[in-house]
């Protein structure tokens, strides 16, 4: 590469600014070399580099300490990629960074200091940008950020060709590093960009499954490397990967040598996380001796365990929530972690349903994932799901996991704001605990659970609504007024999220009303007032509700829209309306959005994400719900219930006694009876029963006054609504209620 930079003006502006008390720029570093950022933007970080080891040799504070971004002048901070780079180049250099931050501003405050007395230049001019390659790694790494730059510009996939020349532009190779070939007589360029890609695919920012095609990954795109952090990233990679060579001299490996390929060439092979705990007995050990993976459950998980075939890879997992120690800022909340001990091949099918054969392999030590876990004993990753083969590559392809992804995606953002890292390491470790969360969770909701609390359907009506929700995915539940669609629709979310305990349920969980005002942006995202006078994209309860379950895939996430046709559906969804089909349900099928958070953003509907609304068919204002509405969801249509059931709950919650309850039901039917005949009304604006339904625990002393109370003040007005045209009607109805009873 041409040497556009010199270390003597650079060293000196660096000084001045020191004496000065002030921070520089990258950019002020260009203009004191009477330089174009854009031909200088890599060979600045090596310059950068050598200067730090010339301060290390030389007894200095490191000198590229108050070299900071233009936005960050004022303060002197270093963030991001930045900070990463500068401690990873100081801990190469022999330093000791236990915080960040802190070193970071020690370093900055000696440099100040120093500088008032420092040599005004180097005695000795730095030769070129690279003191000794041997120390700063091979020369490929210079090309990883260009790399992944060069495919960015290129829309972000393009022919390996287009990206070197694309390379060449971005950081002026010239025409003589372009006639250097290698021992073997590839040009040394070529050779050196293709190693840069090789160690990229290596850690997980370039997908190389398309022959002939270089891709970046969802992570490759948000990654944007300098030199040090370049650097860390080859050296990570190295230590992880047995063949991954430094000869760079040795031609660059074969495009389709990658991790993909070895890990997903099979169509056919799933991938499984298993718990080893029982009761709190760790059978880990147990497994790898005996090599099998047994389920610790008699009649759970049967049908699982008989879906694991020979080829299949496993892994045993423990799952717990981890607070302090972490490898990344979370905000001092706890986060949810899973542990990986074994990885191994399953070699035998099952042949009671309980226990495989599997040749396992001990990881140790363990390694730790993190945010994106599995709480169920057994579950099979979603290889659909890009989230889902980030957690394939690091358990069985020893990727690392790159936590700057995962804190960008809003889920995350939201749980775990950056704020500046601080010193925890007087805190215990202590709640950190390998247990089997299923064992430990609340009480399970079910089918009669939705019985005892008052539904007056019989048991097999509601399991084959139920089985409709869970095949479907969508579920709309209709009818008159009063006959318990919200209620039951709740019921039918703690019954599909199986608990109805107040945390979890708040988690998993979501509760909107559709109402004509409702639009895209607030239900999907829009632009909103951000409260610093800009506007900023904000994702809707939808969005966010995607977001939750994407992150726990092996858990339920159910969003309740209440008067779902109250709206306009089909402009509320917006793209989601296509989303919700069950059979597209997957990454394949994921679309770009009407506004996007960074280009090219796609987005799916997961299929462990469930829609139950409630629709009232009496409503006179509402136009007929749109077909495409009525071919993604199951409708069930609910009726005035005054059976057995609600006698029976009647007496036994509120004291009522049979001879009341017989004449509260007599006098409702004949009036129901009466509407559903009205040609202007019909069976849709019959009186439902929960208006006269005793609440769980209410205890009535005076049925008489109770039932009149609710006749005069509830069905009455509706009565009056039914026959606006004929309000005698309407009060000869009222009478008849009232002197029934």
């Amino acid at each position: 590469m041409e040497k556009r930079l010199d270390a003597q003006t650079t060293y000196r502006a660096i000084i001045n600014a020191a004496r000065s008390g002030r921070y520089i720029s990258y950019g002020d570093l260009v203009k004191a070399n009477g330089a174009n950022w854009p031909r200088v933007r890599y060979p600045l970080n090596n310059l950068l580099g050598d200067l730090a080891k010339i301060s290390a040799e030389r007894g200095w504070p490191i000198l590229s300490a108050i070299v900071v971004s233009q936005e960050n002048l004022a303060t002197g901070k270093l963030d991001g990629t930045a900070r990463k780079g500068f401690i990873a180049a100081a801990k190469d250099l022999g330093y000791h960074c236990q915080d960040p931050e802190t070193f970071v501003e020690e370093q900055q405050k000696k440099m100040f200091k120093w500088a008032l007395d420092a040599p005004d230049n180097l005695d000795s001019p730095v030769e070129g940008l690279v003191l000794d390659p041997s120390q700063s790694g091979p020369r490929f790494v210079q090309y990883f950020g260009p790399v992944l730059d060069a495919i960015r510009a290129l829309g972000g996939v393009a022919a390996p060709q287009s990206v070197m020349q694309k390379v060449i532009e971005l950081v002026g190779v010239t025409d003589q590093e372009l006639s250097q070939t290698t021992k073997s007589g590839q040009s040394r360029y070529e050779n050196q960009v293709g190693w840069a890609r090789f160690y990229l695919l290596r850690a997980g920012l370039i997908d190389g499954k398309e022959r002939g095609r270089w891709a970046l990954t969802a992570e490759g795109r948000e990654t944007h490397l300098d030199h040090e952090t370049a650097l860390a990233l080859f050296r990570d990679v190295r230590s992880r990967f047995s063949d991954t060579s430094t000869d760079e001299g040795n031609p660059a490996p074969d495009l389709l040598e990658n991790l993909d390929t070895e890990l997903f060439d099979d169509p056919d092979r799933s991938f499984w996380f298993v718990g080893a705990d029982w009761d709190g007995d760790d059978q880990t050990e147990r497994f790898i001796r005996d090599g099998i993976w047994t389920n610790g459950y008699e009649d759970k998980y049967r049908d699982r365990v008989q879906c694991m075939k020979p080829g299949d890879l496993i892994a045993i997992k423990a799952t717990f929530t981890k607070k302090y120690g972490l490898p990344f800022d979370n905000s001092d909340r706890p986060v949810s972690s899973m542990r990986i001990k074994a990885i191994g091949t399953v070699k035998e099918h099952t042949q009671d349903g309980q226990t495989v054969k599997v040749e396992w392999r001990p990881v140790n030590p363990p390694r730790d994932w993190y945010f994106y876990t599995y709480r169920v004993t057994i579950v099979e990753a979603n290889v659909g799901d890009e989230l889902g083969r980030r957690l394939i590559r690091f358990t069985f392809g020893s990727h690392r996991q790159n936590y700057d992804f995962w804190l960008r995606l809003p889920h995350w953002a939201k749980r775990y704001p950056q704020s500046p890292t601080t010193d925890d390491t007087y805190k215990s470790d202590e709640e950190e605990t390998e247990r089997d969360p299923e064992r430990s969770t609340a009480r399970l909701y079910d089918v009669s659970d939705i019985l005892n609390d008052g539904c007056f359907l019989h048991a097999p009506d509601v399991s084959k609504m139920l089985d409709r929700l869970q095949a479907k995915k969508n579920l709309i539940l209709q009818g008159p007024p009063g006959t318990g669609k919200t209620w039951l629709a709740k019921r039918f979310a703690y019954a599909t999220i199986g608990t109805r305990d107040r945390h979890v349920a708040s988690n998993r969980m979501r509760v909107i009303q559709f109402h004509p005002s409702l639009s895209y942006e607030d239900f999907i995202r829009g632009w909103r007032p951000d409260g610093d006078g800009q506007l900023k994209l904000i994702d809707g309860v939808f969005l966010e509700a995607i977001g939750a379950a994407r992150a726990e895939p092996d858990q339920p996430f159910v969003v309740i829209i209440e008067e779902i046709n109250r709206g306009n559906p089909s402009q509320t969804f917006g793209e989601m309306l296509t989303l919700l089909e069950t059979d597209k349900r997957r990454e394949e099928e994921a679309i770009e959005l009407a506004y996007q958070n960074q280009p090219n953003e796609r987005v799916f509907i997961p299929d462990n994400l469930y829609v139950i609304g409630t629709m009232n068919i009496a409503d006179r204002s509402l136009a007929l719900v749109d077909l495409a509405l009525r071919r993604r969801f199951a409708f069930v249509s609910l009726e005035t219930l005054l059976n057995d059931r609600w006698e029976s709950w009647c007496n036994e919650e509120a004291g009522l006694d049979h001879e009341t309850t017989s004449i509260i039901r007599s006098l409702l039917t004949e009036l129901n009876d009466e509407i559903s005949r009205d040609r202007s009304l019909g069976p849709q604006f019959r009186i439902g029963h929960s208006y006269v339904t005793p609440s769980k625990g209410e205890k009535i002393d005076n049925a008489r006054t109770w039932f009149h109370q609710i006749v005069e003040t509830e069905i009455a007005p509706l009565l009056e609504e039914y026959w606006y045209d004929n309000p005698d009607f309407a009060s000869a109805a009222t009478k008849r209620l009232l002197g029934g009873l």
